[in-house]
This record gives structure tokens, C-alpha cells and sequence, in this order.
């Protein structure tokens, strides 16, 4: 810690230089202004001699007028260069002061400051763990010295995850949202250890956990990656379809767990053909009515995107939740296409096309594969969820979506 209290003390010094050296030259300003005085008392009394000097006869008024300017001149010279104050700065105010900005400053950081973070800090730095035990002992260290302290919660958890210790990993993630807030990423995480803490029997307590996070963000990556083994693991190979293509559909195009999604996605399909039970999603034997949607792009347009660029087909309630209530994807080198969407493409089991009399199709291009926003756009007008005859969106329009 020498390198911070170093420069600190140096601050300190600056700090006092402030206050001292006006005293210091304050002082040597009195001692001038004494000078001074006792030069002005002597004149006075060296006029006073010529004055009894003139009435005894001794000198004349000559001899007197030249006296005096002899010791006005005697006088000048000695305070010459003398600057008068036109206040003095008391003495002791600023020597207490400047015993007291040293001290209050260190009581004052070691009340506020963060010395035991920084030395934490710099102990992991100095020497990385060599071994996912280090690492977790020294998580479990940290949360011990910084109970309040919900990132050194959440990595313990993840730490504890890691080492297959799902138990332990809930309670850390438990915590975690108890310090700071329920968060979508950490109400995913805490499901997500429960799951597997709970030998990967779903509950209503999971239930509850994944809904509330993917109500607040329908791209909660781990919600989604736990719906579809949760549905999987109950051969609801359907409904483990759909939440990971959702999931696919937000990873951006580098992420290495693209492919074992994808691979999940191919091994439930071919369950699903080989006749394995429904998808809980709809009814059995019931008839799923979908909207059939043609999408194309304006000639304009097209020559302002990429073959990879991103295409978000969806239909959101007209009047209700701005959350989409169906969704595809595909590329622009797709385009033109025709796709559905029905309840089996819902983004929430709660939210579904048949629950709304009218809906709003749209269209979205993004570079970035972020199905909130992007570049270019098509949308429809009120569309029944009943109709039978293809709708048909063309983007044409910039994205004016925040």
C-alpha cells in the first residue's frame, strides 16, 4: 500500500503548504511592521529634539528645517520596500486547522474509503489461482469480508456450478438477488442451481422464477437454455424445440454454444418424428391456427443490407404487452419468404397469438441479431389472429425503434 499512501501524504503536504506559508509570511510581515514602528517612534523623538533645540536657542529655523528633512530621508529609507497589511490573519487558526486536514483526511477515508477492497484486489492480482478450489476459497473469503457484496455472490455461485456443487450455488444466487434486486440474468441463474439442486424435478417454485425473468426480459439466455431441458427431460420435445430456438435466435453468431444448442434442437426433432408425446404447448388433436406471413424487401432496401443480416418475423398484440407473441428467424438471403406463426411460436407460455383478437405483424432486420432493434423495418396494420389469407409485410422503412 505504499504506492497509495505515498502520493496521499503528498497530498497532505500540498494541503498544509496552503495553510502554513500565509502564516509564515504573515509573521515576517509583522516583524517588518515592527521595524517599521520603532523607526517612526525614533523619528518622532529625533523631531522632538529639534523642537526643544529650536526653542533653546541652539539651532535656527534653518538649521531646524534642515534637521527634519535629514530624518524624514532616515526614515524613508528605512521602510522602504515595507508592505502594510490591510488584515492579519490570526495564528492559531491556521495552525490548527493544518493539524487537523491530516488527520480528518485519513479518518475520514478510512470511514469511507475502500482500503480493504483495494487490498483484496491486489492480493487476487498478485497471485492467480491456480485451481477452481483456489478460486472458490478465495470467493468464499471475499463474501465473507464483504457480506453485502452481490457480484462476489454471483461468481461464488457460478464457481460453486462449476464444481457441480448446485446446492451451494443456489443459495449463493439466492443471496445475490437478495442484495441486489431481482435482476432477469440472476433469477435464471437461481433457477437454474435449484433445477439441478433439486435433481431435476420442475417445480412452480422454477416455474415462477423462469416467468418472472423472462417477463422482464424475454432474452434471458438461461431461463430459456432451462425451459428447453426442463421440457427435453419430460419429453415435451416441442416445447424444448421452440424455447431453444428462442435462445438461438438472441446468441450472437461466435458463441461456441451455438452448436450444442443446435445439436439439442436436431436430437429432439428427431424424437418428435419418431413419435414421442405432444408438445404441451397445444392442445392434443387440436388444430393450431396460424398466420401466414410473406415478407420481402424493398428494392431500396436491399441494397443497404447483408445475405447474413438478421430477419425477425413476429406478431405482438395490437393493444397489450409490446412483448412478441410469436417469432422466426431467418437471413435476408431467405427473403422473399413465407412463414407461420401460431401458438407453438410463442416467446411465453403465457402469452399467446389465440389470446388476442388482433395483432400487429412486423418485420425486422438486424445486423446484430438483436430481435428489439435494428436497421430496417415492415409492419402491418390490425390483423385478426383468425385470418386465413396470407398477410403480407414489406420492409421498407427505417428502424425507429430506441
Amino acid at each position: 500500500m505504499i504506492d497509495f499512501w505515498l502520493p496521499a501524504g503528498l497530498l497532505l503536504l500540498t494541503a498544509l503548504a496552503f495553510l502554513l506559508i500565509p502564516v509564515l509570511r504573515i509573521r515576517k510581515l509583522q516583524a517588518e511592521e515592527d521595524r517599521t514602528a520603532l523607526n517612526v517612534t525614533l523619528y518622532q523623538e529625533r523631531l522632538q529634539e529639534l523642537e526643544n533645540q529650536l526653542q533653546a536657542g541652539v539651532l535656527d529655523e534653518a538649521q531646524m528645517e534642515a534637521g527634519r528633512a535629514e530624518a524624514a530621508r532616515e526614515l524613508l529609507d528605512d521602510t522602504e520596500g515595507v508592505q502594510r497589511r490591510s488584515s492579519v490573519l490570526g495564528g492559531k487558526i491556521p495552525l490548527v486547522s493544518a493539524l487537523l486536514v491530516p488527520v480528518l483526511g485519513v479518518a475520514l477515508y478510512l470511514h469511507w474509503g475502500a482500503v480493504d477492497e483495494v487490498v483484496q484486489t491486489r492480493q487476487l492480482a498478485a497471485a492467480q489461482p491456480q485451481s477452481i478450489e483456489e478460486m472458490t476459497a478465495r470467493l468464499e473469503q471475499t463474501v465473507q469480508q464483504q457480506p453485502e457484496s452481490a457480484e462476489a455472490w454471483y461468481f461464488l455461485g457460478r464457481t460453486y456450478m462449476a464444481q457441480e456443487r448446485a446446492g451451494d450455488a443456489a443459495k449463493a444466487f439466492e443471496r445475490a438477488v437478495e442484495i441486489a434486486g431481482r435482476a432477469p440474468e440472476l433469477l435464471g441463474q437461481w433457477a437454474q442451481a435449484l433445477y439441478f439442486a433439486e435433481g431435476k424435478q420442475w417445480s412452480e417454485r422454477l416455474q415462477a422464477l423462469t416467468d418472472e425473468a423472462l417477463q422482464a426480459d424475454p432474452e434471458e439466455v438461461t431461463s430459456l437454455g432451462l425451459l428447453g431441458i426442463a421440457a427435453y427431460e419430460s419429453q415435451r420435445y416441442a416445447d424444448a424445440v421452440r424455447y431453444w430456438e428462442r435462445l438461438v435466435a438472441v446468441l450472437p453468431e461466435q458463441d461456441p454454444s451455438r452448436a450444442a444448442i443446435a445439436g439439442g434442437i436436431e436430437r429432439a426433432r428427431q424424437q418428435m418424428a419418431e413419435g414421442e408425446q405432444p408438445s404441451a404447448a397445444a392442445e392434443p388433436d387440436a388444430k393450431v391456427q396460424a398466420l401466414q406471413v410473406s415478407v420481402s424487401l424493398a428494392p431500396d432496401v436491399q441494397q443497404n443490407v447483408q445475405p447474413d443480416d438478421a430477419v425477425f418475423i413476429f406478431a405482438r398484440a395490437l393493444s397489450g404487452p409490446p412483448v412478441p407473441l410469436a417469432v422466426k428467424r431467418l437471413k435476408v438471403s431467405d427473403l422473399p419468404a413465407q412463414v407461420s406463426l401460431s401458438d407453438v411460436d410463442a416467446m411465453m407460455p403465457q402469452l399467446k397469438i389465440s389470446q388476442f383478437d388482433q395483432v400487429q405483424l412486423v418485420a425486422r432486420i438486424s445486423r446484430a441479431g438483436n430481435a428489439t432493434q435494428g436497421e430496417w423495418i415492415g409492419q402491418s396494420g390490425s390483423v385478426a389472429n383468425s385470418a386465413t389469407d396470407v398477410q403480407t409485410l414489406l420492409i421498407d422503412s427505417r428502424d425507429g425503434q430506441p
